[in-house]
């Protein structure tokens, strides 16, 4: 037809143009879906949380138990659910370290920039003199993914098990339900301790091995930090800072974005902790 008449020809070669656009556009739409799948499939699920006390004795102890507090408020108000892995207590039940799992939406991105030593000024309740004492907690955060990539060769691992040290005599007690994890070519160990079964604690091991592992094989990869993860957790020094939390001027400054807020207790309190994470995350989008 199009060859017997111009006018049809005309219009099937319009037509065929614009079929040729929308057929362009359908394209690009299923690839922009492609891709947002293949994004939420390679995001972080969740994280794995370490607290753990630096210096300033029982003090410190205490501060990194508050942190673990911080957090947990905070991730409960966000509708995460928070998952205690393993905590080690000392006599006045402060945290000597501790590893906790949040998993959400947007709980790597929200919570990414914590990692580092956190310091506090403050005068202890046994303080008679009065004196101010400095404190460090140090944090670590690790994205745990749906699908990771990073896989553990098994007989990399060493496998160890224990009694849990819950209270009140319950049957984690009375079973070695603890699971020890260690990763023989790096030295990394982790221990879970949250399930009651000991093939569950060995699931939550496992992912917070992968998780550490990863997470110590992408620095190596940046060049950020040692092997060893030093660079990133901290010696626990008090000189090793991102953040300083002064209670007897009530503010909290972070060291990284030169920003100070007010109402330590509020943001210790994790309510207002969201108003310290959308600062860094805006500073980070600003480059």
């Amino acid at each position: 037809m199009a060859e017997s008449d111009p006018e049809m020809g005309k219009l099937a070669e319009e037509e065929a143009a614009e079929l040729s656009i929308q057929i362009e556009a359908l394209k690009s739409q299923m690839q922009g879906i492609r891709d947002r799948d293949k994004a939420e499939e390679e995001a972080p699920k969740g994280v794995i949380l370490e607290i753990r006390a630096g210096a300033g004795g029982d003090e410190a102890s205490l501060f990194a138990y508050q942190m673990g507090e911080m957090y947990e408020r905070y991730a409960l108000m966000r509708g995460w659910k928070w998952v205690k892995l393993d905590v080690s207590e000392n006599e006045i039940g402060g945290y000597k370290e501790a590893t906790f799992e949040i998993t959400g939406k947007e709980v790597y991105d929200d919570l990414r920039f914590e990692s580092g030593v956190h310091r506090v000024q403050r005068i202890p309740s046994t303080e008679k003199a009065g004196r101010i004492h400095t404190s460090t907690a140090s944090v670590v955060v690790m994205p745990v993914k749906e699908k990771s990539a990073f896989v553990i060769d098994e007989g990399d691992i060493e496998m160890e098990f224990s009694r849990s040290g819950g209270k009140g005599g319950q049957n984690v007690n009375k079973v070695e339900t603890a699971v020890r994890l260690i990763h023989k070519p790096t030295g990394l160990a982790v221990r879970c301790t949250s399930e009651r079964s000991q093939g569950r604690n060995r699931e939550k091991a496992l992912l917070m091995l992968t998780a550490r592992v990863e997470d110590l094989e992408a620095q190596k990869a940046a060049s950020r930090v040692a092997s060893d993860r030093k660079g990133q957790i901290g010696t626990g020094d008090r000189s090793e800072k991102i953040r300083t939390y002064n209670f007897p001027q009530n503010r909290i400054t972070d060291h990284r974005i030169k920003e100070t807020w007010h109402n330590v207790e509020g943001i210790l309190q994790g309510g207002n902790l969201d108003q310290v994470v959308a600062s860094l995350k805006n500073a980070a989008e600003l480059g």
